[in-house]
């Protein structure tokens, strides 16, 4: 996952933006598609153009949960939980998301903005917490009778 979101990255702001662009086409088309508007291609383009903003910051979201919920799962199954799981997992995507947030600052056309590192570490709090809740959920059902052998 570091990779992949380094990857992105490292695009410069033209092909960034054509990613972004492209996201938000086969969303509307997937949406106009599902609920029948019928929208036309023209006005699929507009919408996709409109909402490059959120498209990004959603983006940004989701690839530092998903990062979150791969640091903070393995740390949970040996053992690191609660508090000591937050701090660890937790730390360590945020300072990957600073540390990815200056990389940008070497990419033509793109700059590093504190913006992204919040919105970045709102998607590692609800990772790490989602961890949390689906281990101890699998602790208390799935595999509770393996923890009562002995």
């Amino acid at each position: 996952m570091m990779c992949l979101i380094f990857s992105f990255s490292g695009q410069d702001a033209d092909t960034s933006s054509e990613l972004s662009f492209q996201v938000g086409i086969k969303v509307f088309s997937v949406a106009n598609e599902t609920f029948d508007k019928g929208w036309s291609s023209q006005k699929i383009e507009q919408l996709s153009e409109a909402s490059q903003y959120y498209i990004r910051k959603t983006a940004h979201f989701t690839e530092y949960l998903i990062l979150a919920i791969t640091v903070a799962f393995p740390l949970y199954v040996f053992g690191i939980r609660g508090l000591w799981l937050v701090i660890l997992a937790g730390s360590f995507c945020i300072a990957f998301a600073g540390l990815d947030e200056y990389h940008q600052s070497f990419v033509a056309g793109r700059s590093p903005q504190k913006k992204d590192v919040l919105i970045d570490s709102c998607g590692v709090i609800i990772g790490v917490i989602m961890t949390r809740i689906i281990g101890w959920t699998g602790r208390m059902t799935v595999f509770r009778p393996l923890a009562n052998r002995s």
